[in-house]
C-alpha cells in the first residue's frame, strides 16, 4: 500500500514558476528522488519506481539536475578494473 506525503506551498509558487501546479508536483516528487539518490538513499531502481518511470529513463535524467550516474573516485574506479 503506497504511503503519501503531503507538501504545503504557497497557491501562487507555481504561477511564478511558470508551471501548473500538477506540474510543480510532479518535478517536486522528481527532485526528491534525484536527491535521496545523489546521498544514496535510493537505487537508482527505486527512484525511478518513486517517479513512476522506467531506470533508465531515471539515469538520463541526472544531467538536468548535475548528479552523475555513477559517483565513484578514481581509485575506486581502478581497483574495480583491476579486480573486474
Amino acid at each position: 500500500m503506497p504511503c503519501t506525503i503531503t507538501l504545503e506551498f504557497p497557491e501562487t509558487l507555481p504561477d511564478a514558476l511558470h508551471e501548473t501546479r500538477e506540474q510543480f508536483e510532479h518535478e517536486a516528487k522528481v527532485a526528491m528522488a534525484v536527491k535521496l539518490f545523489e546521498l544514496k538513499r535510493l537505487s537508482s531502481g527505486q527512484a525511478a519506481s518513486l517517479i513512476g518511470i522506467g531506470r533508465v529513463n531515471f539515469l538520463m535524467m541526472l544531467k538536468n539536475y548535475n548528479v552523475p550516474m555513477i559517483d565513484i573516485t578514481e581509485s575506486e574506479l581502478k581497483s574495480d578494473l583491476t579486480h573486474a
